[in-house]
């Protein structure tokens, strides 16, 4: 090497090529074991529309058209106004029925799901100091349902009694007029919530079950132990198993995007470079978790059920996708901050309904990197071309 010469050496270059083409060789045979594997299709592209067609058709938390029975016991005209309004409500399907207690009847078979009983003094104390004698009996079984509907019928008896009134030429004095602004969800639809959530449940799918299932199979089959005897080193291994699911991750992460805006009518108002960024961020996370799970358990049984266990599950349940964190007792959201999905939940919501809110997507990104820094590395310490 001459004096000021800057260039590597030859030999230094040759292992820089070399270690490329190993690379580029095991992303190239991964790739096509993902395209030659039925299941790993089925898993990062067929279960994603599967799953947001289930959720995003058959999963609600709206409550709309329930069956609520009506008992009225005089009729009159302003019982049967009372009772267009309600019937005409996106939110009650009404059975008029003859007496209290042929709705109890109803309501005990799971007919109805409430009862509305207009007393028989109902016009004559609508205006009185007491008021119009209303009895709304709920079915308490779904507590959350109970207190839909509830609010609901108050909703609903306030409208018609401001419409009423307006109709009729009557005021109505209030201490308190209440202004109601609906944020981020105005349309109050429940899908808007949950299909943003969803979009981590599917990346934890095909990151974490797919990846550790894989990994277990090669290690069954003994593929693993001849690319272990091969001149690769450990982190080429790594990479080429990362890549490749890296790529199918974001791709099912697109298909479920694109299928939230377009077919299920969930806005989106953040960033796309944003969305690519966290999301780039929880892939890492979720294939680091689903490597160490093949490198502890070599089988595709155990990896299964153990991928199932502390990863899909956790993030079903405990990312807040349905149920409140706020909610949960103080020691189980202690349990969630070790969860990657409920930063990435939290994430995606904001995005899609909120927008890019640097002050959410920083905090819950910085967690996400350090996490799939911890399950790479961890990883990459367990994992050594050692056979035993």
């Amino acid at each position: 090497m001459r004096p000021g010469d800057t260039s590597l050496p030859d030999t230094q270059k040759s292992s820089s090529g070399s270690a490329g083409l190993r690379l580029f060789g095991l992303v190239y045979k991964e790739a096509l074991q993902i395209i030659r594997d039925p299941s790993s299709i089925a898993i990062a592209f067929v279960l994603p529309i599967i799953l947001l067609l289930l959720f995003g058709y058959g999963v609600s938390l709206d409550a709309k058209h329930v069956p609520l029975g009506l008992v009225i016991e005089a009729p009159s005209p302003k019982t049967s106004d009372f009772a267009a309004a309600l019937s005409h409500s996106e939110y009650f399907n009404v059975i008029r029925l003859p007496d209290r207690n042929k709705a109890i009847t109803a309501m005990l078979s799971g007919r109805i799901n409430g009862i509305i009983v207009l007393r028989s003094d109902f016009a004559r104390k609508l205006y009185s100091a007491s008021g119009a004698p209303i009895q709304a009996i709920i079915n308490g079984t779904d507590a959350n349902t109970a207190r839909i509907i509830s609010g609901y019928v108050q909703g609903a008896w306030q409208t018609w009694l401001i419409h009423y009134n307006l109709d009729h030429g009557q005021s109505i004095t209030a201490p308190v007029s209440v202004e109601q602004r609906m944020w981020f969800n105005a349309d109050i639809r429940s899908r808007n919530f949950l299909i943003p959530g969803l979009i981590a449940i599917i990346m934890t799918l095909i990151g974490t079950l797919l990846t550790a299932l894989v990994v277990a199979r090669e290690w069954e089959r003994g593929t693993m132990e001849a690319l272990l005897v091969t001149p690769v080193r450990i982190d080429e291994i790594l990479l080429g198993k990362l890549i490749p699911y890296f790529v199918l991750g974001m791709g099912g992460m697109t298909i479920a995007t694109v299928m939230a805006v377009w077919v299920f009518g969930v806005p989106f108002r953040g960033s796309v470079l944003a969305l690519i960024g966290v999301s780039s961020l929880f892939m890492l996370a979720a294939l680091g978790m689903g490597l160490l799970i093949s490198t502890l358990a070599r089988s595709q049984f155990v990896a299964g059920q153990v991928a199932i266990i502390i990863a899909f599950l956790p993030a079903f349940i405990l990312s807040g996708f349905i149920f409140d964190i706020a909610s949960m007792p103080g020691l189980v959201q202690l349990l969630t901050h070790i969860i990657p999905a409920r930063y990435f939940v939290a994430a995606l919501q904001s995005l899609f309904l909120a927008g890019t809110l640097w002050q959410v997507l920083l905090s819950n990104s910085i967690a996400l990197a350090i996490m799939a820094l911890v399950f790479l590395g961890v990883t990459r310490m367990r994992t050594s071309k050692a056979l035993e």
